[in-house]
């Protein structure tokens, strides 16, 4: 009786889809709204806790944001040979498996970790969304098959650290949203296949450098956000070598330390053509401490003159020290030699 039994649980499971394919039903599941004329299924907030079946085939939208679903299996779409877009926000998704998508949203669920074959399927997959979930690490095997991505958003996770082969299958990638995360260094080598790139998320992160090469493939970039971080200092060649048509930097809320040397790189970067900092005028000086607060777009040359001056005055008292060292040598060898003249004359005597 086991394989009745197995006979009678699949041709349960097939009814509904020979029925959706051979009679041209439209199913759909009892607590969903179904868009016939547009192949629409809307399960939001319905208190779901899994994918639910009896979906009409030709479903190329469903959406199952605001439930309960905890786990995703490649089993839960068979049959929606037509489903492109599958938006699951605002779940407790742990666990998943989606496969023949072309935009997946996942935002706002409790993913951890993305399992190495997590991309396996997922070939004509244009948009993904991971933002507000767990995530503290991306290895190099987890999108290796989404060559065709154009958008990935993985902000507000945890994420400390890239491998640095994690985005190369990615050269077709246009926009990257990585904010609000743990990034400590931008590396030299992590972006090197993402030439197509337009605009590049890194805001309120905790960056504190940014390696020469790191941001020297990206020629399309147009948007580079890097505002609240920990950045203290910059190298005007690392901003030289983005050869773009024109990229805008997004630079304030970092605790710069302002001195004649970045204020001379500010200026540099202010007077490249394609290169825009947009939020110059935010930028606030968090040392040395006598400047503490102040813009440093307000100070025009000032840091530059007054290192100049102090460089100056440091320069003349050092020569006053080295004349008045010179003198008093000259002063002591006259002396000397006097005395020894007087002795001299005395013994004669």
């Amino acid at each position: 009786m086991p394989g009745f039994g197995c006979t009678m649980l699949a041709t349960m499971f097939l009814l509904p889809l020979l029925l959706n394919a051979v009679l041209g039903f439209k199913l759909c599941p009892s607590p969903c709204l179904c868009y016939e004329s547009s192949d629409l299924v809307d399960c939001r907030s319905r208190g779901l806790t899994r994918v639910p079946s009896s979906i009409s085939h030709g479903t190329w939208l469903l959406d199952l944001s605001a439930n309960k679903v905890t786990e995703v299996h490649t089993r839960s779409f068979i049959g929606l040979w037509s489903l492109k877009i599958l938006l699951m926000s605002n779940n407790s998704i742990h666990i998943l498996h989606p496969q023949f998508l072309e935009k997946l949203d996942l935002s706002f669920n409790r993913l951890r970790w993305l399992p190495q074959d997590f991309s396996q399927g997922l070939y004509s997959l244009q948009e993904l969304r991971l933002s507000n979930n767990l995530l503290q690490h991306l290895d190099s095997k987890s999108l290796e098959d989404c060559g065709s991505l154009r958008k990935l958003d993985l902000s507000y996770n945890h994420i400390r650290g890239l491998d640095i082969k994690a985005l190369s299958s990615l050269s077709r990638l246009s926009f990257l949203n990585m904010e609000g995360n743990r990034l400590n260094v931008l590396k030299d080598g992590q972006l090197n296949r993402q030439q197509t790139l337009e605009v590049l998320l890194l805001n309120y992160n905790n960056i504190s450098k940014i390696e020469a090469e790191s941001l020297a493939p990206l020629r399309r970039l147009s948007l580079l956000g890097l505002k609240g971080n920990q950045l203290e200092h910059i190298r005007f060649k690392t901003f030289l070598k983005l050869q773009t048509t024109s990229t805008y930097l997004q630079m304030s809320l970092n605790p710069w330390i302002c001195d004649c040397e970045l204020q001379r790189i500010f200026g540099k970067i202010n007077h490249v053509r394609h290169l825009h900092v947009e939020d110059y005028k935010d930028i606030i000086c968090h040392a040395p401490a006598q400047l503490a607060g102040s813009l440093l777009a307000s100070m025009d040359s000032q840091l530059c003159i007054a290192e100049t001056a102090s460089v100056l005055v440091i320069t003349i008292t050092v020569m006053l020290a080295v004349i008045g060292a010179l003198v008093k040598a000259e002063r002591n060898r006259k002396n000397k030699q006097a005395s020894s003249e007087a002795e001299s004359q005395g013994q004669e005597k």
